[in-house]
């Protein structure tokens, strides 16, 4: 037996697009390009007949908005998880765009990952702790089985940081697609207890429609 994450980042969002800081109390939930790419997940997962266990998600918007097609494709409830919200911006951040909240507070690159510039905002660090703390919670919870989470682009990156071993200073360069499925897996066997990265970025669900320009 073994244990299995599957992590599916949400369809495009408003704050995708609107280049808004949204956080739980803001975000205005998916596009209709987002809509249309959680369809095809739906189908894909109904087609493909994956067994899951579990099903966990953020409750941000955007999230459960992908998250409830996830439920009904695969015929499991929603254990909603407040530990798996994106990087949390702050009072002071959310509802403005990036490009204001740079102006005003400088760049957000993460050179300085135990602090932030805008009081309020979680810090990267803080928010890597946060993400990792809460995917090791689940798996642990759920032991030789598949549990799927559909959240944001920043939990699939804090499972790289968690099963990879890296430190907040770490530098990266991901960049992961609307409606993705990254898969990972924990094996025992011969004694070894660790974590195999199975697939990222897996969105052939979305071969019909046209791709999204990356930076």
């Amino acid at each position: 037996m073994a244990t299995k994450l599957i992590i599916v980042r949400h369809g495009e969002a408003v704050c995708n697009v609107s280049g808004l800081a949204h956080g739980l109390e803001t975000c205005a939930g998916l596009t209709e390009r987002g809509h249309a790419q959680v369809a095809r997940l739906a189908q894909r997962l109904r087609q493909d007949e994956l067994k899951a266990d579990v099903l966990y998600a953020s409750p941000i918007a955007r999230a459960r908005q992908t998250a409830e097609p996830i439920a009904e494709a695969l015929g499991l409830p929603i254990q909603w998880d407040d530990e798996l919200h994106e990087k949390r911006p702050g009072a002071e951040a959310e509802g403005f765009s990036w490009r204001e909240l740079e102006a005003r507070y400088g760049s957000f690159q993460h050179d300085q990952p135990y602090t932030e510039r805008i009081p309020s905002m979680e810090s990267w660090a803080a928010f890597v702790v946060r993400a990792s703390t809460a995917l090791d919670r689940i798996v642990r919870e759920h032991p030789n089985q598949t549990v799927i989470v559909a959240a944001h682009g920043g939990i699939v990156e804090a499972s790289f940081y968690l099963f990879l071993d890296l430190g907040p200073r770490t530098s990266t360069g991901f960049w992961t697609h609307n409606t993705s499925l990254t898969e990972w897996r924990k094996s025992d066997r011969f004694n070894v207890n660790r974590w195999f990265l199975l697939r990222y970025n897996d969105i052939a669900h979305l071969a019909d429609m046209p791709p999204v320009e990356q930076p």
